[in-house]
Formats: structure tokens, C-alpha cells, sequence
């Protein structure tokens, strides 16, 4: 007998494969294909996809608009029992904005060594003298993440 493999639907596997889908969204949207989910209770609360060409808004990045629907769902600013799955290590204004509100743990896909403020250039997420820390877990999904980033890029170049 075969038997089925086990699908974890709570998995981090599982949560960056929904934050994949709103990055492809981005992608579609010819906008970097970055995409996040909030997950509070082994339930996501708020999905987004990098918006900053479609808003005409330097702070539209996926982890900025995930935060504030998250906030409105939960009916409060501080997320410490949430975690933020988002497909590229956060830059430092999403790494900021999540410590500001006190995201529990932040799971991300690819990693950006060079503005990358969760441990790849810098860490804010766990900056000593900050009066809150997130939880890290980097390269989840790395492969897919990455790609979806590169095949971005190079189409643009390619224009």
C-alpha cells in the first residue's frame, strides 16, 4: 500500500506557499515579486502583494499593507502572537515597522545580502536596543522565492 504524503496545512511550507501566490499576483501586476501573510492561530489574517507602481507609494511593500490589515483584523497594533511569512528577506523601513508592532516571528524566502535588515546586510529584527525582538526563520521556499525575483529582473533588463 502507497500511502499519501501529509500535506501540514500549518506548516511554514505551507504559509510561504500562500505568501508565492501573492507574490506571482505581483509579478502579474509587473510590480517586484514580493508577497506576504500574516498568520495568527494557524490562520491567515491578512494577505498583500507588492503595490508601490499600482499606489504610486514608496511604502507599498507586501509586508507594509499585510501589517495594516492584520492591525484592522485582530482589532490592535501589536501582533505579538502573529507571524509574518513574506518571500524576500524585509527591507529596513518593513523590518522597522515590524518590530514596531511587535511581530511574534518573521519567516522569509529569499535573502537580500545587500539590503536585506533581517540578518542579511543588517538586523534590526533583533537589534540589541530595541525594546522588542522578532523571531527569525530565513529560507523557506528559497529556491521559488529567489527565482520569481530573478525571472522578474531579467525581463525587466530584457525591456
Amino acid at each position: 500500500m502507497i500511502l499519501a504524503p501529509v500535506i501540514d496545512f500549518a506548516s511554514d511550507e505551507h504559509f510561504m506557499g500562500e505568501a508565492l501566490r501573492q507574490a506571482g499576483k505581483a509579478f502579474a501586476a509587473e510590480e517586484v515579486p514580493v508577497g506576504a501573510v500574516l498568520v495568527r492561530e494557524q490562520r491567515v489574517i491578512a494577505r498583500a502583494f507588492n503595490q508601490v507602481e499600482l499606489l504610486k507609494d514608496a511604502t507599498a511593500h507586501a509586508e507594509m499593507l499585510a501589517l495594516t490589515q492584520a492591525e484592522a483584523a485582530v482589532g490592535d497594533w501589536r501582533l505579538n502572537d502573529c507571524t509574518l511569512y513574506v518571500t524576500k528577506e524585509p527591507c529596513a523601513m518593513c523590518a522597522g515597522a515590524m518590530v514596531h508592532a511587535r511581530v511574534g516571528r518573521v519567516v522569509f524566502g529569499a535573502g537580500d545580502p545587500k539590503a536585506g535588515a533581517a540578518g542579511g546586510a543588517i538586523n534590526l529584527l533583533q537589534f540589541p536596543t530595541f525594546n522588542h525582538r522578532c523571531q527569525i526563520t530565513g529560507g523557506i521556499r528559497e529556491a521559488e522565492a529567489a527565482r520569481l525575483l530573478r525571472e522578474f529582473f531579467a525581463a525587466r533588463r530584457q525591456a
